[in-house]
């Protein structure tokens, strides 16, 4: 790999590291956040998804938007943007004005994380070249969320949460800089957006995750829970139409022909669901149980980041020597271990070392030969018109993933503690149940797995008769 290479990978990894850091750097904040801005408990979910909806929401817009003006140039964009309203979600002097800061950030994010995809897809056709760089975007995807704890739980002790903000202003402008200087210009197209999908998936994916807080917060019994819901299911079934008929859709459904694209993005969904909950629950685990600062907290997870970081060198190897199908299901099945083992430990007398720092050693491993498998399979066989929407799409089962799967889990810890002056005994008990569910969800992905990317029965027989 040259050196302008390496440029251009480092502008890229660097432009998908802030945007993944933001989803989690205020978690280990969201006490001192909730503090200063007068936030209740539930309205405090909303400081993740706020960012996270309009993320996933609208990146197959920005897709859409690369293909359509240039990916170098909506890259520029989304950085532009995202450092503006960066400061201003760390300016923010009221909750409301945090929340809208937090929602336009995440749009910028979706205008600038698929141009990145496509821009590194475009950059790397060799296999090794390109094996390389995907293994390296994929570790800072999965991992980035984890050092986004330890930045913010850092900031949020010694500083204010705000820096946690603040700090992608310099960043940005330097990706500005670096952007213009160094990526060629890429080429434009007519064509068409299609807003009202993409109005459509934002609308029913945030009713969805709305109905299912509110049902943590007010219970499944109230009709605003259930209203929020159908309205979530409706329109998302709105969206399905209104991409099988629209001329140019922002999904085109050919990218679901392939049995192991479509196993590819609904594990992705399913493993992040389980996977991110955890840097929710965990840091509140550490800091309400355990009685952790929120750098402590932060610093729970470096064994996980470690370990996931350092199977980026490794999974390249691993997948030449065994495929991406073997090393992504031992890697689900690690997750699943460790993750279950977890769950069973969580409790009052529990302590950090050496048990919680073993399994979270072993979930990092295991979430490290995941993602790359992942992101490779969902980009196989693309057509060269469709890089940008699959590039897209990876990223919207990622961030989906995100929102929808805390969003449940929140409900799933509300009902296991069941009582309104929790005990630490109560706390303990709510986040057990709660890693539990992340459980479920990487099982699900597993058997996703399983259904998708084992080879048809007809082809193994067809394959056994070959060789008898």
């Amino acid at each position: 790999m040259n050196q302008s290479k390496w440029i251009i990978l480092t502008i890229i990894i660097a432009c998908q590291l802030i945007v993944v850091l933001d989803a989690s750097i205020m978690v280990t904040a969201i006490p001192q956040i909730g503090r200063s801005l007068h936030m209740t408990a539930t309205s405090l979910t909303w400081v993740q998804n706020a960012y996270i909806l309009p993320f996933g929401g609208f990146l197959l817009l920005g897709a859409r938007a690369g293909d359509l003006l240039g990916r170098r140039r909506m890259l520029s964009v989304g950085i532009g943007l995202f450092s503006l309203t960066s400061m201003l979600a760390g300016l923010a002097p009221t909750a409301e004005f945090l929340l809208v800061s937090r929602a336009f950030q995440g749009f910028a994010a979706a205008l600038a994380t698929p141009a990145a995809l496509a821009l590194l897809s475009a950059s790397f056709v060799e296999a090794k070249e390109r094996a390389k760089a995907i293994a390296m975007y994929s570790a800072v995807s999965a991992g980035g969320g984890s050092v986004g704890l330890l930045l913010g739980g850092f900031f949020t002790d010694f500083i204010s949460w705000r820096v946690g903000m603040f700090i992608n202003v310099p960043i940005g402008i330097a990706l500005l800089f670096l952007v213009q200087r160094f990526i060629q210009k890429t080429g434009t197209k007519t064509g068409r957006f299609d807003l009202w999908g993409a109005i459509a998936s934002v609308i029913g994916m945030t009713a969805l995750v709305y109905g299912f807080v509110q049902a943590a917060d007010r219970g499944w019994g109230e009709p605003e829970t259930w209203i929020s819901l159908a309205a979530g299911i409706v329109l998302l079934a709105a969206f399905v139409l209104i991409e099988s008929r629209v001329a140019e859709p922002i999904i085109p459904l050919r990218l679901f022909a392939s049995r192991q694209r479509s196993g590819a993005y609904l594990g992705r969904f399913l493993m992040v669901c389980g996977n991110f909950s955890l840097f929710f629950f965990i840091p509140q685990y550490m800091q309400n149980v355990l009685g952790s600062s929120s750098l402590e907290a932060g610093l729970a997870f470096l064994p996980f980041t470690v370990a996931q970081f350092g199977m980026m060198y490794l999974i390249p190897g691993l997948v030449q020597r065994y495929g991406n199908r073997k090393v992504l299901m031992s890697g689900l099945l690690l997750s699943i271990i460790g993750t279950l083992w977890l769950s069973r430990i969580v409790s009052v007398q529990a302590q950090f070392f050496p048990q919680m720092f073993i399994l979270l050693t072993v979930m990092g491993i295991g979430a490290g030969m995941v993602f790359q498998p992942l992101t490779v399979l969902g980009l196989s066989d693309v057509d060269p018109q469709d890089n940008g929407a699959a590039s897209g799409l990876i990223n919207v089962a990622h961030q989906s993933g995100s929102s929808l799967g805390l969003a449940i889990l929140i409900s799933v810890f509300d009902a296991a503690i069941r009582t309104d002056q929790p005990s630490k005994m109560h706390f303990a008990h709510a986040i057990s149940s709660s890693i539990l569910g992340s459980v479920v969800f990487i099982t699900a992905a597993l058997v996703v797995t399983l259904l998708c990317f084992l080879p048809a029965r007809q082809s193994i027989r067809k394959q056994a008769s070959m060789g008898s």
